[in-house]
Formats: structure tokens, C-alpha cells, sequence
């Protein structure tokens, strides 16, 4: 894929998970287009070397994901501190992934019912999954702005680090040997890869007729965005607890 494509790929994604509120038309016009710049890249790496394909993608998109400040986050919610942002933070984190479940589930739907058109299905199912990781990654990143653990290094470093705990579904110990590591090894590149290739066969569910597809869709995108959001915040509170 040329850096151009990356970088149309990035910016897609970055827009679909805007804090802005975008109506269902828009998602779906922005989601058809991030599926057409997928489609080429994933024939040439043929279904062997997809996993690892989707991996070096999402690592793209990762540091231009819009990750607010606390400043920004209580600005945008009202006021809003500590545990009430942190609720409100989830929540509408699980709304945007339940809505770009139940489009991918529905356009995936309406190619079910239509068997010319299936080929296509997986690069619309590929979007969904890189939209839906990019919106968790940045809620944990902003959970962690919320309950005060600083990540320390760059833009790209802090990335990586919420990207690898995202793999995990963990929070970020910034004290923890290697948690804020610098560059990914082979076994962190394994687990976002497995992560990533997960969450893609979960959205492989939505591939039913009519609406059952975008119906699956929403509702298993939201749960798996409130159970991740539970263990973080698990993980930062227990950081903010002083040491026995």
C-alpha cells in the first residue's frame, strides 16, 4: 500500500471516530470509502498474510488517532471529573462502536442477500474492525487521562503503549518494566495481531440475511467495549491506590 493510501486510510479512520457526532449517512459514506482503500491493499497480500496486513495497518492509524487532554475531555463533557467522566467516556465510546456495528452488519446484510456482491463483504468487515480498535484504543487512552496515569514519551511512543495494552485489554503501568515500551517486539506484534484478527471474526458474525446482521453488529461491539472499559479502569484505580 503506498503512504499515500496509509494516509488516507489514517485520516478515514480519524474521522469516524471524531468526537464530532456524525449521522448514520455520513458513517456509512465514510465507512464505504475506508472499505474501497482497503480492498486493493488485502488482494495483494492475498488471506495468508492478512493478519499480519491488518496489524501494520492499525499501527499507522494509531498515532494520528484525535486523543483529547483531561482539559479537552471535561470541556467536551459538561465538566464532568473522575468517575462521571470516566462513565460518560464509556459510554459513548460503546455508542460509536455499537453504530459502526450495526452499519458494517447492515451494509455486510444487504450484500448477503445479494451473492454478487459478497466478495466485497470483507474489506467492508476489515473497516469495521480498524474503526471499532481505533475507538477503544482512544478510550483507553482518554481513561487514562481521566484517573491521572501519565505514559511517558512521545506522540508515537504513548500510542504504541496504548496499542499494546488495547492487545491486552489492559490499562498502561508506566512503572512496570517495558509497560511503556518504545517499539514493538515480536511477542507484542503477536498479541495485537491475534486482538485485531478477534475482533475481525466477532464482526464476521454480522454476515447474515436481512437485519440480523446489524442487529449482532451494534450489540456485540458495545459489549466488548464496556468489558475492555471495566478492566482498565480496574487496572488505573488500582494505580491510584496507595501501596500496602
Amino acid at each position: 500500500m503506498s503512504p499515500e493510501s496509509k494516509d488516507e486510510v489514517a485520516d478515514l479512520v480519524g474521522r469516524l471516530v471524531a468526537p464530532e457526532e456524525t449521522d448514520g449517512a455520513e458513517r456509512r459514506r465514510l465507512l464505504g470509502r475506508l472499505s474501497e482503500a482497503l480492498a486493493e491493499s488485502a488482494r495483494r497480500v492475498g488471506k495468508r498474510g492478512r493478519g499480519r496486513w491488518l496489524a501494520d495497518m492499525f499501527l499507522n492509524i494509531a498515532p494520528r488517532l484525535p486523543i483529547r487532554d483531561y482539559a479537552t475531555l471535561r470541556e467536551h463533557h459538561y465538566g464532568l471529573v473522575g468517575e462521571q467522566l470516566a462513565d460518560d467516556l464509556v459510554r459513548t465510546a460503546a455508542k460509536a462502536t455499537m453504530a459502526v456495528g450495526a452499519v458494517g452488519g447492515a451494509l455486510a446484510a444487504a450484500e448477503f442477500v445479494a451473492p454478487p456482491l459478497l466478495l466485497s463483504a470483507p474489506a467492508q468487515l476489515v473497516a469495521e474492525t480498524l474503526v471499532v480498535a481505533a475507538i477503544e484504543v482512544k478510550l483507553l487512552a482518554e481513561l487514562h487521562e481521566v484517573y491521572g496515569v501519565s505514559i511517558p514519551g512521545n506522540g508515537t511512543q504513548r500510542a504504541t503503549a496504548y496499542t499494546i495494552a488495547w492487545s491486552r485489554q489492559r490499562g498502561v503501568n508506566p512503572l512496570a518494566p517495558g509497560s511503556a515500551t518504545l517499539a514493538l517486539g515480536t511477542a507484542a506484534k503477536t498479541a495485537l495481531r491475534n486482538r485485531l484478527m478477534r475482533t475481525l471474526g466477532r464482526h464476521l458474525t454480522t454476515l447474515g440475511p436481512f437485519l440480523t446482521g446489524a442487529v449482532a453488529g451494534g450489540a456485540l461491539n458495545r459489549a466488548a467495549t464496556r468489558k475492555l472499559a471495566q478492566a482498565v479502569r480496574a487496572d488505573l484505580r488500582r494505580q491510584l491506590l496507595p501501596p500496602p
